[in-house]
């Protein structure tokens, strides 16, 4: 059965919430598809704000589908869960072609990061055809590798405002892409765990040195798949940070006065 974001029930507690790793928070769900120009059906979710101005919009891409990444890795889960409320940010997550998660199966098989350029396309043009403003790219492990290898290049570049990288390897991008992403000019926010297992900060920074505008910060203590409230939190204010302009240093509350949900994981 498809998982249905309208599902959840809010009720209104008597005081303020500690926002906690299963806290929904109330936003605009709804299940959509993506189709790729292979035709794909790509199965995903978007939230929005339920009110105001939509301030950024982030494009998700997921750790590899081959080791457990979908959709719903925590990271993803939880900016859906409060950054159209804290925020204002409309997050969109997907499954990439031939992965599975409670929303469901997305068309096709696993490609090895090459036929997915077609799903982040599909993905940017959908979040383009719905008018959702202020675009960025915000991948994880191997979603870094589809961000550094296609977002420089059209039709994605000129359709997103630059990137935010969780954990990347930097196993299937190259000098190459990196080199795209300098001459873009692009913004790209790069966040390194001091204990990756594949990538950790000062390889990170030699690495990203070809590119002039990435800001590459370590982490410490952190682990490639940010275990923990305190990584996890830490990476969704880097993000917010990132996305929206005049928010440098701010911190998201952590409670929240209104109505709630709790998501079963």
């Amino acid at each position: 059965m498809t998982f249905d974001p309208a599902s959840y029930v809010f009720t209104q507690p008597s005081a303020p919430t500690a926002i906690r790793a299963s806290t929904v928070l109330p936003a605009h769900r709804e299940n959509v598809e993506l189709r790729t120009s292979d035709g794909h059906r790509l199965v995903g979710e978007l939230a929005l704000p339920e009110s105001g101005e939509i301030k950024a919009t982030l494009i998700t891409l997921h750790p590899l589908p081959t080791h457990g990444g979908f959709m719903d890795s925590h990271v993803y889960r939880k900016a859906s869960y409060r950054l159209p409320a804290l925020a204002g940010i409309a997050v969109l997550r997907f499954n990439t072609r031939g992965t599975s998660s409670p929303r469901g199966t997305s068309g096709g098989d696993f490609e090895e990061g090459i036929g997915e350029r077609l799903d982040v396309e599909a993905a940017v043009q959908f979040a383009v055809d719905r008018g959702l403003p202020n675009r960025w790219l915000v991948g994880w492990s191997f979603g870094t590798e589809l961000a550094l290898m296609y977002g420089a290049a059209e039709p994605v570049a000129s359709e997103i405002e630059g990137a935010v990288l969780l954990s990347p390897p930097l196993h299937r991008a190259t000098d190459v892409h990196l080199k795209e992403w300098a001459q873009a000019g692009k913004p790209l926010k790069v966040l390194v765990p001091e204990h990756d297992d594949y990538l950790q900060p000062a390889a990170a920074a030699a690495r990203f040195a070809l590119v002039p505008q990435a800001l590459v910060l370590g982490v410490d203590g952190a682990k490639h798949l940010w275990v923990g409230e305190k990584y996890a939190g830490r990476v969704l204010n880097e993000i917010v940070d990132e996305v929206i302009p005049g928010r440098a240093g701010t911190v998201l509350p952590q409670e929240w006065d209104g109505p709630v949900a709790t998501a079963h994981t």
